[in-house]
């Protein structure tokens, strides 16, 4: 269902059903467990994957910083220059 690196990959399902009587599958609540990193000042036009990129290789792991400042939408992480942000350790 999803890749291997990302975050809902090893996430359990759970199958229900609609006020229609539709069954669909929808992943169960991933609770994040908290993470020590380094404070980031953000700066106007800066982008989570390109802080993985920098700190991992691998531009893909930009969800590692979403989880570490528990962000649904890790695009409310650099939106605002001047915003601190906390950058996971390796």
């Amino acid at each position: 269902m999803f890749l291997p690196n990302s975050r809902y990959a090893k996430v359990a399902t759970v199958q229900t059903r609609t006020s229609t009587g539709e069954v669909v599958v929808a992943l169960k609540l991933r609770y994040l467990t908290p993470m020590g990193g380094e404070p980031q000042m953000v700066q106007a036009g800066e982008r989570l994957d390109l802080f993985a990129q920098a700190r991992t290789g691998d531009a893909t792991q930009f969800w590692h910083v979403a989880d570490a400042n528990t962000a649904l939408d890790s695009r409310t992480l650099v939106e605002t220059p001047g915003d601190t942000l906390i950058l996971p350790r390796n």
